[in-house]
């Protein structure tokens, strides 16, 4: 087997292991038109991807006029993860990779996301995934700062005992990339093929040392 060139792996959630965002979009679409915002799913994902949607209060405020209160997130959560029970699914090839990079880096892996810890749980529960990271499941909401600041992945880092400047992160948004650079990682950034909500240029702009297109070649860029 070759040598991991990295002490660590800490991977996103949402996109990177769960092909979650259409759905979550797709509640949030649905849940903004019924307040007077209209847009398609892709819109949705543009304007929303890779944001915590408690963050965008005061854009959803001011195109809807009304108030994003604990009530209006609480439904929000509930229709998300209910469509997510019955719909998510594991991103191509992505179980076959964190497999083999879980056995390669004896357990060095994290999942650190902008998610809180239900959902990420629960849909690395729904995926088979689970059993990869358990106690290694790091939320933004629990951080001081969430992406686009690095605290999250600093936190995974630390739990790993892995330097970050030691650690490869994969990321698959502006925000996630934005806070893997900061955090002092090289960021290996996934962007599927008809990816219409980000742009592999722009992802190298933000400092993602590789952008690739299939989970299948994972494995090989983190040296295994």
């Amino acid at each position: 087997m070759n040598t991991p060139h990295f002490d660590a792996v800490l991977f996103d959630c949402d996109g990177v292991l769960a092909d979650s965002e259409p759905i979550t979009n797709g509640v949030l679409r649905d849940m903004l038109a019924e307040r007077g915002w209209s847009m398609t799913v892709d819109e949705c994902m543009l304007q929303f991807v890779g944001k915590a949607v408690s963050d965008e209060a005061a854009l959803i405020e001011q195109k809807t006029g009304m108030p994003v209160n604990e009530d209006w997130l609480a439904s929000f959560r509930s229709r998300r993860n209910m469509a997510l029970q019955t719909q998510v699914t594991a991103i191509p090839n992505v179980i076959d990779a964190v497999h083999r990079i879980h056995a390669a880096y004896e357990g060095r892996i994290a999942c650190a996301s902008g998610a809180d810890r239900f959902k990420v749980e629960f849909m690395l529960g729904q995926l088979g995934l689970l059993r990869y990271f358990e106690q290694r499941v790091f939320s933004g909401y629990e951080m001081p700062r969430s992406k686009p600041h690095p605290d999250v992945y600093l936190a995974a880092a630390a739990a790993l005992a892995a330097p970050p400047t030691r650690c490869a992160v994969v990321e698959d948004t502006l925000t996630g990339v934005r806070a893997g650079v900061a955090a002092g990682a090289s960021v290996f950034a996934y962007v599927p093929p008809g990816s219409r909500h980000v742009d592999a240029i722009v992802l190298r702009q933000a400092g993602a040392c590789h952008v690739f297109d299939d989970m299948a070649l994972l494995p090989s860029l983190l040296g295994l």
